[in-house]
């Protein structure tokens, strides 16, 4: 095999197209650490103060959960409250700065934590999730949030086109925000059952059925990767409907070509 440092820039392209055949590698994100690290709010000094703030609510949110982990004394007798008053600071700060994208990816995954990647679909547990006793109409209304909140974080930061750059901070909260929407159409898909429904009364996610939301995890999962999170890449190639199928289709050529011994 040749070694890594002879490969041409085709020849790494190729590779990519094996690995994923929906790549574009003329679709590269163009990263420029010189842009202002949020292109909606590039004061500096209006920055610096609000990722502080985050980074405060963040922080504490972080206790909580080692807390309840049990890696670290109990500071509090109702962590899961004192965690649900964090995610409302958090609403504080987004209708203080609406533009301000990272704190409703942060809102986004704490509604996750606290309601679980099945929030969309009524009568599914999960139990990963904090909350264990929730009715219904709260679930639902969470996970309207949850998908509204991680709309609004990738449209305030994908670039205005192909080529535009962007910062390393706006791509990497780019990348999350498509990932934690991926994940959760991802699990709804998982635990779609006939006659389920999201429950997501006014959204598009309404009417889908499990395909769509198969379709819509791997577009995600493929965005997150294309801005930077190699993991979601690998997801987007995995979870994708079609080329699920067309391996299907080749196994099944196989079998038929090579006989019984090939599924073996």
């Amino acid at each position: 095999m040749a070694a890594a440092s002879s490969l041409s820039r085709r020849d790494f392209n190729v590779l990519e197209k094996i690995k994923d055949p929906e790549s574009n590698p003329l679709t590269a994100v163009i990263v420029d650490a010189t842009l202002p690290k949020d292109p909606n709010i590039t004061d500096t000094s209006v920055y610096d103060r609000v990722s502080k703030k985050e980074r405060d609510i963040v922080l504490a949110m972080q206790q909580l959960e080692m807390q309840l982990a049990g890696l670290r004394p109990a500071t509090t007798t109702e962590p899961i409250e004192e965690y649900r008053q964090c995610v409302s600071r958090l609403g504080e700060l987004i209708s203080e700065y609406p533009n301000y994208a990272s704190a409703r990816n942060n809102r986004a995954q704490a509604l996750r934590r606290l309601y679980g990647d099945t929030m969309l679909l009524t009568g599914v547990g999960d139990s990963n999730r904090l909350l264990q006793d929730i009715d219904n109409s709260e679930k639902s209304q969470a996970a309207a949030s949850t998908l509204l909140d991680l709309d609004e974080a990738i449209a305030l930061l994908t670039p205005k086109s192909l080529f535009a750059s962007i910062s390393p901070q706006a791509g990497k909260t780019l990348s999350l925000a498509h990932t934690q929407r991926a994940a959760i159409y991802h699990m709804t898909a998982k635990s779609f059952q006939a006659g389920h429904a999201a429950s997501v009364p006014g959204r598009k996610e309404a009417t889908w059925k499990k395909m769509e939301f198969e379709e819509a995890a791997s577009r995600d999962f493929a965005s997150g990767g294309r801005y930077g999170n190699e993991i979601a890449k690998g997801l987007a190639v995995s979870t994708n409907p079609t080329a699920k199928l067309c391996g299907q289709m080749v196994r099944e050529a196989m079998k038929k070509e090579y006989g019984p011994a090939y599924a073996e």
